[in-house]
């Protein structure tokens, strides 16, 4: 598999170095990409990158996952109108923890393979790193003038912005030009990737390897992704798709590519996934011919979902989807847990009701009326019912006055009730 070819045809070159290509062909290379762990999760945001790593291992290169320990207590000025909050060493620490077991399901870290990725911090190469030795051993070899012409630099300089940058969030790109320039010579590192806002970060470090080492370095970038509309990638009204189930539940994940748009879903299949580049024309054929039946975004959020999470938690989600906009049965609904159950019905009505009285059983009328206001009158719950247009837990009433108890409950604390087609309740037993 030929590395650059590959990303070519998946639109994931935004920019590379002259040589790259040559030097991948010439011998077996090792390449790494920066992660900020700014959170003990990495969103989908990450995953381009992460993408990247795991096509260069697949073309039998040897990637390194960078995390940014030290860089992460300043912050990359990089697309930024202001400076971050810093963080300190134990949530560092354990943000990285969550940041390597991701990892661990794209990228081959325990093999005996010459090839086999790495994980590293910068915080290992920089903590003892004192200032004075620094700036004599580094920042003497890059120039201001070199700096300040870097296009993260010159925005946040510019009159528009008003923010000014502190000598912090300067440094930054000497630190990392640093830290290419440690892999360089500790691993034999020649090639950085990233996002095509890194480009002046990562010609900062080739720079520092060509003028301290004399040697070669390569640099390569992938377009950031933006969403046809012109809205945020991987951002939701909610907040960003984590890869963590305890931040974004698999049913939320696979909805979000579920719901992508068509031009979209053609863009991300050949990103996110390792379909073949015929599979993926195949499917766009077939989505252009029948964009009702949306194959894109359902092969899509199948091959993310699963890559990320299980094929368990993937059927899980279907199934979980089918409840909402297809024909399920209560069977279906009984066997949500808990945290897919409430991902399915964010969002609709809910009602607290008593799990004593439950005990005792408590007519559905009264239930649906007095307990819960999913009807405003005894009268309309009872017309409602006799049209069979009441349910709960996905089993229509056949009386009004039916008897609810507690083994109707789901998870032991929940009742769906259904008015009419589309109208959902969610009573929550306390």
């Amino acid at each position: 598999m030929n590395f650059v070819e590959e990303l070519k045809w998946r639109g994931m070159i935004h920019d590379m170095m002259p040589g790259t290509e040559e030097q991948l062909q010439q011998e077996m290379t090792s390449a790494y990409v920066g992660i900020d762990p700014t959170a003990d999760s990495l969103h989908i945001g990450h995953l381009v990158s992460v993408m990247m790593l795991k096509h260069f291992q697949r073309a039998g290169h040897r990637p390194i996952a960078l995390v940014g320990g030290a860089t992460g207590m300043i912050g990359d000025p990089s697309m930024k109108s202001q400076e971050r909050n810093l963080l300190d060493e134990q949530t560092l620490r354990k943000n990285q923890e969550g940041i390597r077991m991701q990892l661990a399901k794209f990228l081959d870290f325990e093999s005996d393979q010459p090839n086999k990725a790495l994980l590293v911090n910068n915080y290992d190469w920089m903590k003892n790193y004192s200032f004075l030795h620094f700036i004599r051993d580094i920042g003497k070899h890059i120039t201001v003038n070199y700096m300040m012409s870097k296009d993260s630099v010159k925005k946040r300089l510019s009159t528009e912005s008003n923010v000014g940058m502190s000598f912090t969030e300067f440094s930054y790109q000497l630190m990392q030009g640093y830290d290419f320039l440690f892999l360089y010579r500790e691993y034999g590192c020649k090639l950085q990737m990233g996002g095509s806002d890194q480009w002046g970060n990562i010609t900062t470090g080739t720079e520092l390897i060509r003028r301290k080492e004399s040697g070669e370095a390569f640099a390569l970038t992938c377009p950031l992704i933006t969403k046809a509309d012109g809205g945020k990638f991987g951002k939701t009204e909610s907040g960003n798709i984590w890869l963590d189930r305890k931040y974004t539940s698999p049913y939320k994940f696979y909805q979000f590519w579920l719901n992508v748009s068509d031009a979209d879903a053609e863009k991300y299949i050949r990103i996110f996934t390792f379909l073949s580049k015929e599979e993926v024309e195949s499917l766009i054929a077939e989505q252009r011919t029948a964009p009702h039946l949306r194959p894109l975004q359902k092969r899509l959020a199948e091959e993310v979902t699963i890559m990320v999470h299980t094929k368990e938690d993937y059927q899980a989600a279907v199934e979980a989807s089918s409840i909402l906009f297809g024909n399920s049965t209560s069977e279906t609904l009984k066997k949500l847990d808990e945290e897919t159950l409430l991902s399915v019905f964010e969002g609709v009505p809910q009602f607290e009701i008593s799990k004593e009285e439950l005990q005792k059983g408590i007519k559905a009328v009264e239930l649906l009326t007095e307990q819960a206001a999913v009807f405003p009158s005894k009268a309309e719950m009872k017309k409602t019912t006799q049209s069979g247009g009441t349910a709960v837990n996905k089993e229509k009433l056949m009386a009004f006055d039916e008897i609810i108890n507690h083994s109707y409950l789901l998870n032991d604390k929940y009742l769906l009730a259904q008015k009419g087609k589309k109208n959902y309740f969610l009573l929550i037993a306390k």
